[in-house]
């Protein structure tokens, strides 16, 4: 789906090394989180089993609603051990290896939160989402205009706003037995350059949603 030169980046060093030092920061601004939480508080259930892949040091999940059991993936294991909505966590590297050490049908829901953009195959990704997930489960991919540009993928810095939202919803196109992708989107009603001097609006919010079938 995308060509390999693409899938490129400019830092090409292991991504392990670069996630070393835990960043116990948000990526992304209050807005951008509280539509988030919003988002999965509207499309999660309680007491199912969520997969949060490519996860940190917190998960933005409702702290009203109980789960049946959080499971997390990320690149640093200090960040994961400090995130307290996680039952349980494991460190891959998917650009190494996309194969996920899960169960067929586990998962009721599947979060990639503010990371897209780093996933080099991310169609084989999809494909191990598609499998571990039960029937209609739900897919909430999320993601702003920010990014550690080194580490995303030239499909990714190369496209404007409007191209990456299509191009997520072409990994799932790519990807045989997921529902017509949905598209939501909250942007800054103040000009892109004027957001970039730090005078206006907060992070622009993307989320393509999609279900199993």
């Amino acid at each position: 789906m995308l060509r390999p030169e693409q899938r490129s980046k400019l830092d090409g060093s292991n991504d392990l090394a670069f996630y070393d030092s835990p960043r116990l920061v948000t990526h992304v601004d209050r807005g951008f989180i509280d539509r988030l939480t919003n988002l999965f508080r509207e499309k999660l259930q309680p007491d199912t089993r969520i997969l949060d892949l490519m996860s940190s040091w917190v998960s933005h999940l409702p702290k009203e609603m109980e789960f049946a059991h959080v499971e997390g993936h990320g690149m640093n294991e200090e960040e994961l051990a400090k995130n307290s909505q996680l039952d349980h966590y494991f460190v891959q590297n998917l650009n190494q290896n996309p194969k996920l050490p899960l169960e067929d049908a586990d998962f009721d829901g599947v979060l990639i939160t503010v990371s897209i953009q780093y996933l080099q195959y991310p169609e084989a990704i999809l494909s191990e989402i598609q499998r571990v997930l039960k029937p209609n489960g739900v897919v909430i991919i999320s993601f702003s205009n920010r990014m550690f540009y080194q580490k995303a993928i030239a499909a990714w810095r190369d496209s404007t706003d409007t191209d990456r939202v299509n191009l997520v919803q072409k990994y799932f196109e790519s990807v045989d037995g997921f529902s017509k992708p949905e598209v939501i989107v909250h942007q800054s009603p103040l000009p892109g350059f004027l957001q970039m001097l730090g005078l206006a609006g907060g992070d622009p919010f993307y989320a393509v949603v999609a279900r199993k079938q």
